[in-house]
């Protein structure tokens, strides 16, 4: 019988999200409903409100909630979780300064002659976007709305442009500075303190001694390491992902034509190279350079 009402909250959950609710509210609404679900069927046909539930129903979750909201409380005071609406707040700031279009255009009429130029361009900015706002979102929807009218209008294949812009919007998962590894790094760290609070009461138990070797202790990775760690695959992935739509458009040409520069490469085309790329790396400069070389840290 659990098994329906796991069905039931999966069922709540993709309606919720399918109407468009925000995910803040459909994620806990849809536990709450199929938790009261559960517990007035066992209420009407067995008389008993926590029948299908593993533990103490009601008091169980009365306890759930408490910690919930201690969590709440205590998440906001971790240094680390500060960087995330930082960073957000950055990557709205770049959105609403319009550097990713000028971006995408300049890019275009830069890797436009070669073949796949602008899947090459939607590539390269969304690497560079990446490495700027850590999010996710405003990635793919300025490259979506600029890049995909324009690779539709030079006949790229439609699986291609689309591929394109989804992989490269991903990108920032990976690319430092991400919000997704500054928050691993904060699960990380909750766990490893866990596991070595678990590992000394341990130690006391066998040993008797309140103080435990240091050898004993389990370390954890700051969000500083996670972003070391994670540059060079996010380049690598940026390379493949080059590499695999020039040889698409070597392969089949008709999926990913070259497409002329009108503007021509002109003084002030560079120019407008130049002024389009220092911006965002500089920023990139700032905020990873000084995180690198210790002269910040991430929380």
């Amino acid at each position: 019988m659990e098994v329906y009402f796991l069905i039931l909250l999966f069922v709540l959950m993709m309606t919720a999200l399918g109407l468009g609710f925000p995910v803040a509210f459909a994620l806990p609404g849809s536990a709450i409903l199929t938790i009261g679900l559960a517990a007035l069927a066992g209420l009407v046909f067995f008389g008993d409100p926590k029948v299908f539930f593993a533990q103490d129903g009601p008091i169980e979750w009365l306890s759930a909630g408490v910690m919930n909201f201690r969590a709440i409380y205590y998440d906001f005071e971790r240094d680390t979780l500060i960087a995330i609406p930082l960073f957000i707040f950055m990557g709205i700031m770049l959105q609403r300064s319009r550097i990713a279009e000028d971006l995408l255009l300049t890019m275009a009429g830069l890797f436009g002659p070669v073949p796949g130029g602008l899947g090459i361009s939607v590539v390269f900015v969304g690497a560079l976007l990446a490495a700027t706002t850590g999010i996710v979102g405003a990635t793919v929807v300025a490259m979506g709305l600029i890049s995909l009218p324009s690779m539709m209008r030079n006949n790229y294949s439609p699986s291609l442009a689309s591929g394109t812009i989804c992989a490269s919007g991903t990108l920032g998962q990976i690319i430092p500075p991400s919000i997704v590894l500054i928050i691993l790094a904060d699960q990380l760290g909750s766990a490893s303190d866990q596991a070595s609070a678990m590992r000394q009461s341990l130690f006391k138990q066998a040993t008797g001694e309140f103080s435990m070797p240091s050898a004993f202790d389990v370390t954890s990775t700051s969000a500083g390491d996670m972003f070391l760690g994670a540059f060079l695959p996010g380049m690598v992935l940026v390379c493949v992902y080059f590499a695999y739509i020039l040889i698409t458009a070597l392969i089949r040409p008709s999926m990913a034509p070259a497409v002329p520069n009108p503007l021509g490469f002109t003084r002030q085309f560079w120019t407008k190279v130049l002024f389009s790329l220092v911006p965002p790396l500089v920023l990139i400069f700032l905020v990873l350079g000084s995180i690198v070389m210790g002269i910040a840290t991430v929380n």
